[in-house]
Parts: C-alpha cells; sequence; structure tokens
C-alpha cells in the first residue's frame, strides 16, 4: 500500500474537486488545491485548512510547484476549449509529480484503455455530437481529453484513470464498485453520487491493486451494482 501523508488536487475548486478536497481532509492528508484565480473564492470554506495556488491547471510553473512534495495527485481531466487543456495539465503532472507518487485521473466512459469497451448507439450518437457541438463553440475538446489519457496510458509512472458514470449529488452511498470495461453488466445502471466519485479518486491513491487501470465506475447502490454484485 502507497503511503500518503500530502495530496495535490488539480481542479479542486470544481464539484468534483471540492469533494475530493473534504474526503482527503478526512484521511488527515495535507492538501495543495489548485484552481483558476477566479474560482479560489469557492474554496473559501478550506482555505484555513488547505495550501491554494491559483492558476490555470495546465499551467507547467503552477502545476511543478503544487505537486513537488505530494505523494499523490488527484486531477480532474477537464475538455475545456481549443488549447489542449486536458493533455497540457495531464502531461505537466506527468512530468512533474515526484518518483513514485500516486497520480490518479478523472474522466468520462468515452475513454478506452485497450478498445474492448461496448458502448450504445446512443451512447456513441451523443457522444459525437458533444463533441461537434463543443469544436463548433470551442468550449470544449473531447479529443484532447482522449489525448491525455493517451499520454497517462504510455506513462511508467504509477497512474490510474478513474471512468465516471453519469453523476448525480445526493447523500453517499459508499464507494463505487467497478469493471474494466463499459458494456459490463455491473455498470448498466450508469450513474454515481458525485461524492462517491471523488471517494472512489481519493481511496485509489491507497489501492495499489488499481496501479494501471482504468476502472468504469457505477454507484454501488444503483440496480445493476447489487444485481451483479459478486461478478468482479
Amino acid at each position: 500500500m502507497t503511503n500518503i501523508s500530502k495530496v495535490c488536487i488539480v481542479g479542486a475548486s470544481g464539484k468534483l474537486g471540492q469533494y475530493m478536497v473534504e474526503h482527503s481532509l478526512e484521511r488527515g492528508y495535507e492538501v495543495v488545491g489548485v484552481c483558476r484565480e477566479q474560482s479560489v473564492e469557492k474554496l473559501d470554506r478550506f482555505q484555513d485548512r488547505i495550501t491554494i495556488n491559483p492558476g490555470a491547471t495546465n499551467n507547467r510553473e503552477v502545476i511543478q510547484q503544487s505537486v513537488a512534495e505530494c505523494d499523490g495527485v488527484l486531477t480532474v481531466l477537464v475538455p475545456w476549449g481549443v488549447q489542449q487543456y486536458s493533455s497540457g495539465t495531464a502531461q505537466a503532472v506527468l512530468d512533474y509529480a515526484k518518483p513514485g507518487a500516486r497520480l490518479i485521473y478523472s474522466c468520462g466512459w468515452h475513454i478506452t484503455m485497450d478498445g474492448k469497451d461496448k458502448y450504445s448507439q446512443g451512447f456513441l450518437i451523443g457522444m459525437k455530437i458533444s463533441s461537434f457541438l463543443g469544436r463548433l463553440t470551442r468550449m470544449v475538446d473531447i479529443d484532447d481529453q482522449v489525448e491525455a489519457c493517451n499520454r497517462i496510458f504510455a506513462s511508467d509512472t504509477l497512474w490510474t484513470v478513474v471512468r465516471g458514470s453519469g453523476l448525480e449529488e445526493g447523500e453517499s452511498q459508499g464507494l463505487p464498485v467497478w469493471s474494466r470495461h463499459v458494456g459490463d453488466p455491473i455498470l448498466e445502471s450508469d450513474i454515481t453520487r458525485r461524492t462517491d466519485f471523488a471517494l472512489f479518486m481519493v481511496e485509489a491513491l491507497q489501492n495499489d491493486e488499481l496501479i494501471h487501470e482504468a476502472p468504469a465506475i457505477v454507484g454501488s447502490q444503483t440496480p445493476s451494482a447489487l444485481a451483479h454484485a459478486g461478478d468482479n
């Protein structure tokens, strides 16, 4: 089991990031948060308990400063804009995290590591529409998130890429269950509480069985999870 005492959360001001801050503090970790300068106020409730480094998450100098002494890095791979935001963020973390650090990244089910994931026709159509509209408005670049994950998969660092289902707010249902491939029956419900997605990310820091895995997760109390609870 990896020894963790200090973690960096890249994208700490977002909904997922704030839940990761909460879970990390509950475990007694020292926390460094990275977020855009205009979002720092979203972390006001943590300001006396964490270190906040303002800046774009693909700013290499900010990342270098933030991850230097951290045993783990939790990174939200956001596909913003058309300036290689996701891949720039992932590459900076890969380049500057200290040797032996656990690197946990978040993304969606659309990412595939080995090409064995099976997607419904509706899912694929939805992804094509989202990708087209994102490029058209120059607000989202899903292809760059794919590039970011491909760089991670090719890395010899101690990475885990957590692939989230659809998300909802609500009280925790406990640690999500996971499977290696989208399309596996246990994942059919396609919904996870956002706080539990964050919980899985933080728990992955200490789970060496997830090194070099890309677990696709779903809520532990969803019908598909309960129906297939012993399959994995």
